[in-house]
């Protein structure tokens, strides 16, 4: 089975509102990229990858007039792809939805949200947590809340998928560095506020006895800025798991965490105004501990560091066309 995440950059203004696919020369949201050459782009890709399931961040929107599984089902229909069945959970109002492609021929999917406790509510409600260590917790959301999928095989196995798009910490709307200082340990409070609550999730599905995999766009990494020293850790190494607790695996994530310097695998290219590209790592596929035991493959389809995806000229200039990131792939045998 091959299970990939994905995140695709403007995804939702690639349709109109009856959820039909715009394919013409106007400009799309992506950098000097029409919608046209961003569409068949996107197609080329989900095409090359052949994946039985994809969790696609930043997916179309769902709102009182658009519907993210009609777009992201058009698109399928469109392109021929063998994941043509949409799934999203609970809708949000940043207008990129978290949705699951899926081919409904061999596999069902259906949102499975859990509840652990007040500590540990569904991803729809709020959790108290003390942001800013003053003994009095505020009450921490999701503005994309993770999908929860129970995933059933043909053969009756079943798979728990959590896709996940974390809060950004970046610091929007600052004017000036004292203010961009304080909108960054802002975001990254709640950034790592919404890891520790998915990890008491992760925990709930390990005890369980539940194999799990956690999956999609992080907004973080080992070392990723200067505010991890502030705070000792990063987001991902919160959910991966520490200490004597059940840890999750993905081995780009292991390997950045081992590394201060030196190559470190990437997932996202962004160009910056007036400067060189700026590469990081920000895409994971975690799986729990009795998945390992599946021989499980990982790649990365970075266009100039994998190097079938760079040497088949069309797919390299499709991802660069596409998004800003680029698909994180898992191979597994169920």
């Amino acid at each position: 089975m091959r299970i990939v995440t994905y995140n695709v950059e403007w995804f939702n203004t690639l349709f109109d509102d009856a959820g039909r696919l715009i394919n013409d020369s106007s400009w799309s949201s992506r950098w000097d990229v029409t919608k046209e050459q961003q569409t068949q782009s996107l197609g080329a890709v989900f095409r090359a990858l052949d994946a039985d399931v994809v969790m696609v961040i930043e997916a179309p929107d769902s709102s009182r007039h658009r519907q993210s599984k009609r777009a992201l089902e058009t698109f399928a229909e469109t392109f021929r792809l063998r994941a043509d069945t949409a799934l999203i959970g609970f809708p949000n109002d940043t207008q990129q939805e978290i949705a699951l492609l899926y081919d409904a021929r061999t596999l069902n999917a259906k949102h499975a949200p859990r509840s652990g406790g007040a500590d540990n509510p569904r991803f729809d409600a709020e959790m108290p947590f003390d942001l800013d260590v003053d003994a009095a917790p505020e009450p921490v959301t999701w503005s994309k809340p993770p999908l929860e999928v129970a995933l059933t095989t043909p053969g009756g196995e079943m798979l728990n998928l959590i896709g996940v798009h974390a809060k950004s910490k970046a610091p929007h709307g600052a004017r000036n560095k004292k203010e961009a200082m304080r909108i960054s340990i802002a975001n990254r409070r709640k950034q790592l506020a919404q890891c520790i609550w998915l990890r008491k999730r992760v925990e709930q599905v390990l005890h369980e006895g539940e194999p799990l995999i956690v999956m999609g766009d992080f907004n973080d990494g080992p070392g990723l800025d200067e505010y991890e020293k502030l705070f000792g850790r990063s987001g991902v190494e919160i959910v991966l798991g520490e200490g004597e607790s059940p840890q999750l695996y993905d081995p780009h994530a292991r390997l950045a965490l081992g590394r201060r310097i030196g190559a470190i695998p990437t997932t996202a290219r962004f160009k910056r105004k007036g400067g060189p590209y700026l590469s990081a790592l920000l895409d994971y596929v975690m799986i729990s501990p009795d998945l390992m035991a599946r021989q499980p493959s990982w790649q990365i389809w970075h266009p100039f560091d994998h190097p079938d995806c760079y040497a088949d000229k069309a797919l390299r200039e499709a991802l660069l066309l596409a998004s800003d990131h680029f698909p994180v792939l898992l191979d597994l045998t169920l």
